[in-house]
């Protein structure tokens, strides 16, 4: 005979369910990272600005040249801002989706575990039964040869 668990699907389900949470936690860290990177090219953007105006200041630019560097240094600015605070949030959503993980192969854990206990359960009954056959086996040998 064999073990048949009664809550297979559950067990199934869990499984797929951590297992999404484990795409959804990966596409959250991949976002951060790209938010990350899109950050430091800002970050060396607002680097290249500053050059050139410190530049332009050292070659007796013209006040208009030199406020159109400031303008887009300041844009850079305002954007280094805008992506710090996408940053945060997807750092936010990464959390989020860590202790959403943590859940699920918690839930996966312990049904994984009751299938087990069941298992185990099903294998000594298996063996009494089989142990009880073989007695009776024995019993009956030791009567007809009595």
């Amino acid at each position: 005979m064999r073990f048949r668990y009664a809550f297979q699907k559950i067990v199934d389900l869990k499984i797929n369910e951590k297992t999404q949470a484990e795409w959804l936690l990966s596409e959250a860290i991949g976002k951060v990272r790209e938010e990350e990177s899109s950050l430091s090219e800002l970050h060396a953007e607002k680097n290249g600005i500053q050059e050139q105006l410190h530049r332009a200041s050292a070659n007796k630019a013209t006040i208009s040249q030199m406020m159109m560097y400031q303008q887009y240094a300041d844009h850079i600015d305002n954007r280094i801002t805008l992506k710090n605070k996408d940053l945060e949030k997807a750092q936010q959503v990464v959390l989020v989706k860590q202790d959403n993980l943590a859940g699920r192969m918690m839930e996966e854990k312990v049904w994984t575990k009751a299938k087990e206990k069941a298992q185990l359960r099903f294998k000594a009954n298996m063996l009494k039964t089989e142990q009880d056959q073989l007695d009776e086996m024995a019993t009956n040998r030791y009567r007809r040869l009595s």
